[in-house]
């Protein structure tokens, strides 16, 4: 399916909590959310007819995310019914790797093809404080996890200030290089103030060949991360819901005051 600016829209990123196990310091306000009750989150069973509905329109490469997607109860299980559906090319998740050495089997036999994982620092000091808590042995044992489970390519999502040549970006992108894990630097967004750019070594920022709609955690069909706009699956129907996106996707982002990284799914 195309959009009003002729760019082919083929990728669902789908957001499926807002609830993670760390509190980054660029996506997690220090003093927490207000957490999405149970009956405002979409179920399984919803999300797996949203997707239907989506590949029946063009859709054939889909993303888990969230806040973070393995702290959902019984992901593996939505993991297998999306990769049953026919159409889907590409089923991927992006995870901040604490719990992939418990899930990256068992994630990979139910259907997942691939994973992104964020890591910013291999100093243990300076990620326990971006991540407000968070242990970096951990990611990095999800990181070897995925790979042994053949969840490749591994990709490494690394957030950078101004540069991938900061000190930091340079020691994970050797890293990568020594363990075979392709590396994309995200430069720090901010929603509000409309701060965005391309990612190196990904897709992501290219507004001019951008291929993506974004469903949130409770059931809204979202056009572009820097926009407002929003379509309820629950009021409108997954279909209609996604031709008003594709129909009301801006040419370029600019900026969003309502919604967070946590609850959209970076």
């Amino acid at each position: 399916m195309f959009d009003c600016y002729n760019r082919k829209i083929n990728y669902l990123r789908i957001s499926v909590t807002d609830r993670c196990n760390l509190r980054c310091v660029y996506c997690m306000p220090e003093d927490g959310i207000r957490m999405l009750s149970h009956s405002e989150i979409l179920s399984f069973e919803e999300i797996a007819a949203i997707v239907r509905a989506g590949v029946a329109m063009g859709i054939d490469k889909v993303r888990l995310t969230g806040g973070e997607p393995l702290v959902r109860k019984g992901i593996v299980n939505l993991v297998e019914m999306l990769s049953s559906i026919d159409g889907i090319r590409d089923l991927s998740m992006t995870t901040n790797g604490i719990l992939l050495g418990q899930f990256a089997v068992a994630l990979k036999k139910a259907g997942l093809m691939r994973v992104n994982v964020s890591l910013d620092t291999l100093d243990e000091n300076k990620y326990r404080i971006l991540t407000r808590g968070g242990t970096l042995m951990k990611a990095l044992e999800g990181i070897q996890a995925a790979t042994d489970a053949g969840l490749k390519p591994v990709k490494i999502n690394c957030v950078v200030k101004g540069s991938s040549n900061e000190p930091d970006a340079l020691i994970v992108s050797e890293y990568c290089r020594k363990n075979g894990l392709e590396v994309r630097f995200i430069h720090q967004m901010n929603l509000s103030e409309g701060h965005f750019s391309v990612v190196e070594g990904g897709e992501g920022g290219d507004c001019a060949h951008c291929n993506r709609l974004r469903l949130t955690a409770s059931g809204k069909i979202m056009p572009c991360l820097f926009s407002e706009r929003e379509y309820d699956v629950r009021l409108l129907g997954a279909e209609e819901a996604f031709r008003q996106a594709l129909k009301n996707k801006p040419s370029c982002g600019s900026m969003n005051l309502k919604g967070e990284f946590y609850n959209i799914g970076g």
